[in-house]
């Protein structure tokens, strides 16, 4: 199966609202880790993946408060972006590591050394399609979300 594609699907950021939690967990596990994104990336976030509130609440998500981040790849860091007003805030370093999910290796979005309220967030993504990346959240060590981000 080529990047970009699953079951003969076009991967894009609709079609990942869509899929439901097990469909995000086999597309993570086949993907590579990718080249670390450099930039500006649009996010959306995947809370009750595979249900009609995915694509609605990853759509107010993104409106109204997280819509993605800003990448500094050479620097190994990150901002998040915030509000439609995109403001910039909640640094993580960026790294390459083990994924805790399946050991393989993926993108480490580390916030444990650089966010006092988010040093419970580590981030996973590989490149799922040609500049979009697939997330995975977790809170301590335990996964509690999904997300997407697309380079602009």
């Amino acid at each position: 199966m080529a990047i970009g594609e699953t079951q003969g699907q076009r991967i894009d950021v609709p079609r990942l609202l869509e899929m439901s939690g097990e469909e995000l967990d086999d597309l993570f596990t086949s993907a590579a880790a990718g080249p670390i994104p450099d930039g500006k990336c649009d996010g959306y976030p995947i809370a009750a993946a595979g249900t009609q509130l995915a694509e609605i609440g990853a759509h107010l998500s993104h409106m109204f408060a997280w819509r993605g981040k800003v990448v500094d790849a050479e620097r190994g860091v990150l901002r998040n972006r915030f509000t439609p007003f995109d403001l910039r805030a909640v640094v993580a370093t960026v790294y390459r590591d083990e994924s805790w999910f399946d050991r393989k290796e993926c993108i480490v979005l580390d916030y444990s050394e650089t966010s006092l309220i988010a040093h419970w967030v580590r981030d996973e993504i590989r490149e799922v399609a040609d500049g979009l990346y697939l997330g995975l959240v977790y809170w301590s060590k335990t996964r509690i979300a999904y997300f997407t981000l697309k380079m602009q």
